[in-house]
């Protein structure tokens, strides 16, 4: 199934993506299992709007050994991780698929894409084993870890550098019947230019093993996500459009713009 939440009315509605329309749907499938409301939307006209807003968003740095091994020889990082950690992103800073990812005006220097697996957790867990963690696994959606590098690079936090309004692309929707650890790739392309393909499941560590580590000390909920790094950073400019695929789930697309006007 895949799962998606657009915008009806001026309002959010669940959906379920089949073919080329949009089912809308009577509840949220994190909840149980929804019934049709009755109505459909077109996926070509449809306003994608995040496919889920967690009530805790987690997000993992350093999690391929190319990147981990980049990071390190330009003084950004000591060593590759040794065990799993996790930080923490804003919710604010999410947008869906076609929104535009904006570049605020005061900003300059490196602005760049990282195409990320997102596990979206369906179960509640404290101390979970492995088993448990890969159960807990509603399904998988795709997220841009948007990044101003001057200023990750220059702040004490990632308050503004990855928190930034439009930063966190996630979608189209959640897909739950695929396995994109075991068989897909994740390709970022940048106008239609293959920017960066990677194994999808090449992790240090794989989400179970997060999922894992988190639970001894902090209770996960249903719709909290996951993202699980990025293998390579592509530079973006205003103007482009990214496109992060990932085999099994879809592609999320959005366009590069610049802020005017202290506006989008």
């Amino acid at each position: 199934m895949r799962y998606c939440r657009v915008a009806v009315d001026g309002g959010p509605r669940w959906g379920r993506a089949e073919g080329d329309v949009v089912l809308l749907l009577d509840g949220s499938p994190l909840e149980g299992d929804p019934l049709p409301a009755g109505g459909s939307v077109p996926v070509e006209d449809a306003v994608f709007l995040p496919p889920v807003v967690p009530p805790v968003f987690y997000a993992v740095g350093l999690n391929y050994k190319r990147h981990a091994e980049h990071a390190i020889a330009t003084g950004h990082a000591g060593a590759v991780p040794d065990r799993p950690e996790v930080g923490y992103r804003a919710n604010s800073a999410l947008t869906g698929h076609r929104a535009p990812i904006v570049r605020p005006a005061d900003f300059t220097g490196r602005f760049e894409a990282e195409g990320e697996l997102v596990a979206v957790i369906g179960r509640t867990l404290r101390n979970a084993t492995r088993e448990q963690a890969r159960a807990a696994i509603f399904g998988w959606t795709i997220g841009n870890d948007v990044s101003a590098r001057d200023w990750q690079h220059r702040d004490r936090t990632f308050w503004r550098s990855k928190n930034s309004d439009t930063f966190k692309p996630m979608g189209p929707w959640i897909e739950t019947d695929t396995d994109p650890l075991a068989h897909a790739t994740t390709t970022v392309r940048v106008n239609g230019a293959v920017r960066a393909a990677f194994p999808t499941g090449d992790m240090i560590f794989d989400p179970y093993d997060y999922i894992v580590a988190i639970t001894r000390y902090i209770t996960l909920r249903p719709g909290d996500v996951l993202w699980m790094g990025a293998d390579a950073p592509c530079r973006m400019e205003p103007g482009d459009t990214v496109e992060i695929e990932i085999d099994g789930i879809g592609t999320l697309t959005n366009p590069v713009r610049t802020e005017t006007g202290g506006r989008p």
